[in-house]
């Protein structure tokens, strides 16, 4: 997809982070903008910084997790826009708290997490792709995965992006054997300047956890704050889109835990062990980590 003007791009968790970044990369190619958000202060923030630009956008305030939510959102952008060509998948949350082995963590934790991260993607793809196909222009769709599909020992976080990327792969096959017009690509971030590691701020509170009923952060702010900031994300995830690339890692300093990763598995061995502060080293050596 090369084309982008007076089209339409929906995003999801567009209110801040990655999702807010694209939404800029689209105002800047003079695209209409749907925004949908859980957080409703973010959200007006987001939607008011736009229409000061006088950007043709559209905020709602979604939960992914429930289709009918997604549906509504499907029906009001298409009721404003009319076509759909960009679909973000973005929104995502991680459980805080200390950690917890997953026989112990309580399924309110897993309800949470996998209902974003995983069922919010399912339930975007399943809403807007058939339009998507059916109006015939270009289009694509990107859904947000993490480095940490391919990092055991992520909990609910680590299971749910892994999802995404097999939902993703699935998709992308899908679409060229239906021979549409969409393309599609899966974005694998490491550690970005974002506030996700503060996602316990919108957690329903019909799912609290009892693992961590303050609900404390995952407490890697200093980390995440000093990770590649969601404006280059965005840069790559468009060029990834103009040239048609389905795989997005934007952190090479990350690649050699896909290696280790893939080793091990055609080895037949355990599941690879992440060394964070091994890796934090590499990042004062000034690699892209």
């Amino acid at each position: 997809m090369k084309e982008f003007a007076d089209k339409t791009a929906v995003i999801t968790g567009g209110a801040s982070g990655i999702g807010f970044a694209l939404a800029q990369l689209c105002s800047k190619r003079k695209m209409n903008i749907v925004l949908a958000d859980i957080e409703e202060g973010a959200l007006a923030s987001a939607v008011q910084h736009f229409e000061d630009r006088q950007v043709n956008v559209l905020g709602l305030k979604t939960d992914v997790s429930r289709k009918k939510s997604i549906e509504a959102l499907f029906d009001q952008a298409k009721s404003r826009f009319e076509k759909i060509h960009l679909l973000f998948n973005n929104a995502g949350v991680v459980n805080g708290g200390s950690p917890t082995p997953i026989w112990n963590l309580p399924r309110e934790d897993w309800d949470w997490v996998m209902g974003v991260n995983l069922l919010g993607v399912l339930n975007g793809v399943q809403t807007f792709t058939s339009h998507m196909i059916e109006h015939g222009e270009e289009g694509h769709i990107v859904n947000t995965s993490s480095i940490a599909a391919f990092i055991p020992g992520a909990g609910p976080y680590g299971v749910s992006k892994s999802g995404v990327v097999m939902l993703s792969e699935t998709l992308a096959l899908d679409l060229k054997k239906a021979q549409a017009k969409i393309g599609a690509s899966v974005i694998c971030p490491g550690w970005t300047n974002t506030k996700i590691s503060d996602s316990e701020r919108n957690r329903p509170k019909e799912l609290k956890s009892a693992s961590n009923p303050e609900g404390l952060g995952l407490g890697m702010n200093s980390i995440l704050e000093a990770g590649k900031s969601p404006e280059k994300l965005a840069e790559q995830v468009f060029e990834s889109i103009e040239n048609d690339r389905f795989y997005i890692f934007p952190h090479q300093g990350w690649d050699y835990l896909l290696t280790e990763h893939t080793e091990a598995m055609l080895r037949r061995e355990g599941p690879h062990i992440f060394n964070s502060s091994a890796h934090l080293a590499k990042r004062a050596e000034g690699k892209d980590v």
